[in-house]
Parts: structure tokens; C-alpha cells; sequence
């Protein structure tokens, strides 16, 4: 059996009361409130917005919904609905072992909170999970499967669990090049990764505001760089805070696949375009994976 097949078991998990919170998006400024509400077993994620009542309001969470990567992950359904920066929770779903939610939103973009996912899995600890009948899917990579674009690549390989290997190099000496390479569990999830803060460097702001993104940005939920020096009083929660950020991105784009995944991610200078990219390329190659289940595996052990 896979190292970590029974990490949340062998059977899928829902929420078991609606997780509640609300705040600001980080590019739209928004003000948003958010219940994370149990869904039935099969039915994966998916996020309604609530403030749009004359159209298709769902908006399933599937490889094939994304629609736009620059500096975050955002879905959208055949109606033309979007949600945007969902990375984040994702990211605390699948480790939280959340197979089945119902995200409401009265807003386009998914608060930001501090920037990490740790207010997420805090949030869903309170909430509770329920165990469901139906077996977790997870999807078993068999051949790597990889994705090159320029000094970008992201791939994932065949491994024995979950694991993710992550190296980013920027000039600024705050950042440098720093990589992970670590199998990540639950545990190792809230222990290693799930408080690491988005970041963005002070030059970009003006820019990124210009083009209505960053509106709901501060140091409250951004590491802000400028020059070689983090802006926010408070410092860093880590010294490479910055590539386990982005591990924490990946972990949360990956997860649009609607199954946890056993094999490795490697990324280099990756982002969320590449990571979607992949994930596409994954999809198109059925023969480079399989949807393993554990139930009989667990049956037998018992």
C-alpha cells in the first residue's frame, strides 16, 4: 500500500458543520464571506456564488474550469462565473482530507487572509470532518509526466506517497535560491508549510494595481519586498518562507485534479500557470495514471 493511503483514511470526508469566515481579496479588495458547507460523497469541489442569482451560479472546481493563472488560480463555469485565488484553501482541503465541500461565496475572489493557508486549516478544524461511504479516489502517478516552459519546468514522477520538491531563484538577497524537497502528510503539512505567506516585491505594486490586481494587498496577508530587505515588521515565519509558499501553491493548484495525489511534484521557478499546465498535460496522458482506491486494501488488513 502507498505510504500514506491511510493518512485520512480510506474513505472520502465532508465537513461536518459549515466552516464560516469572511475577508478581503488580495487583488480585488473585496470583502467577502465564505461557508465552507458538507457536501455528498463523489461530488468534489465546488464553489457557488451566492451574489449571482441570474445565471449558473456553480462553479465546480475541475482541471479543465481553470481560466486564468496570473498570480493566482481562477474558475470559472460555462455561464461565465468566476472565483478567483482559490489556491489557498484548496491547498487546506486536500491536506485537511476534505473530498466533498460546498464553498458559498457572496464575492469573486476567496479572502486572503494572512496570505498562508493556516487560517483555512485552523477554520475546517473547528468545523470537523464526517467520514462518507464511498471510497477516497487518489490519483496514482505511473509515468512522469513534465512540463518545460523556458527556465520554467514542473513535473510529477511515481512515488511511494506524497511528496514535493520545489526551487525558485530570485536576484534579491532576501530571497536567493532556496528549495524544499520533502514528503509531505498531514502533519508535515501543518508543521512545514501551511503558515508560509504569499510574497511580492514593493516595484510590482504600482504596476499590478494599474492593472486591478493587489487592491486588497497590505502587510497584513503579503511578504512585501524592496530591495533586499522584508518590509513587514514582523519579519519572516521562516527563512525559506518563500519557496514553501510556493510548495503551498502547488499543493493547492494540484488539487483541482479533485483527488489527492500519490507521487511526486517537482517544481523550478514554477507558478501557477506552469502547475496548471501540468496538470493538464496529466490529464491528456490517461495512461500515465491511475484512480487507486484502499478499501479492499483495508478490508484485508482488517
Amino acid at each position: 500500500m502507498a505510504a500514506d493511503a491511510f493518512q485520512h483514511g480510506a474513505f472520502q470526508h465532508t465537513v461536518r458543520a459549515p466552516a464560516l469566515f469572511a475577508g478581503v481579496g488580495v487583488h480585488t479588495g473585496a470583502y467577502t464571506r465564505v461557508a465552507v458547507r458538507p457536501a455528498p460523497a463523489d461530488s468534489g469541489i465546488v464553489f457557488v456564488r451566492t451574489d449571482i442569482t441570474d445565471r449558473d451560479n456553480r462553479v465546480p472546481c475541475t482541471a479543465e474550469s481553470v481560466v486564468k493563472t496570473q498570480l493566482g488560480t481562477v474558475i470559472a463555469n460555462a455561464a461565465g462565473v468566476t472565483v478567483s485565488t482559490i489556491e489557498h484553501l484548496m491547498a487546506a482541503l486536500v491536506m485537511a482530507g476534505i473530498d466533498n465541500a460546498v464553498v458559498e461565496l457572496d464575492g469573486p475572489e476567496m479572502p486572503i487572509m494572512d496570505g498562508s493557508s493556516w487560517p483555512f486549516v485552523r477554520i475546517l478544524d473547528r468545523a470537523g470532518k464526517r467520514m462518507q461511504e464511498q471510497p477516497r479516489r487518489f490519483m496514482e502517478i505511473l509515468e512522469s509526466v513534465e512540463v518545460v516552459d523556458g527556465d520554467k519546468r514542473a513535473a510529477l514522477k511515481p512515488a511511494d506517497g506524497f511528496e514535493v520538491a520545489f526551487e525558485i531563484r530570485f536576484p534579491t538577497a532576501v530571497i536567493g535560491r532556496q528549495s524544499i524537497d520533502m514528503a509531505v502528510d498531514e502533519a508535515t503539512w501543518r508543521r512545514e508549510l501551511a503558515d508560509c505567506r504569499t510574497f511580492g516585491f514593493l516595484h510590482e505594486v504600482e504596476a499590478l494595481r494599474s492593472m486591478g490586481l493587489a487592491r486588497g494587498g497590505s502587510l497584513e496577508n503579503v511578504v512585501v519586498i524592496e530591495g533586499d530587505r522584508v518590509l513587514n515588521p514582523e519579519g519572516l515565519r521562516r527563512p525559506d518562507e518563500f519557496v514553501r509558499h510556493k510548495a503551498l501553491d502547488a499543493i493547492g493548484d494540484l488539487y483541482v485534479l479533485g483527488m489527492p495525489i500519490l507521487g511526486r511534484f517537482e517544481g523550478e521557478l514554477a507558478g501557477h500557470a506552469i502547475n496548471n499546465q501540468l496538470v493538464r498535460a496529466l490529464v491528456a496522458r490517461p495512461n500515465a495514471w491511475r484512480v487507486q482506491t484502499f478499501v479492499e486494501e483495508l478490508a484485508e488488513a482488517v
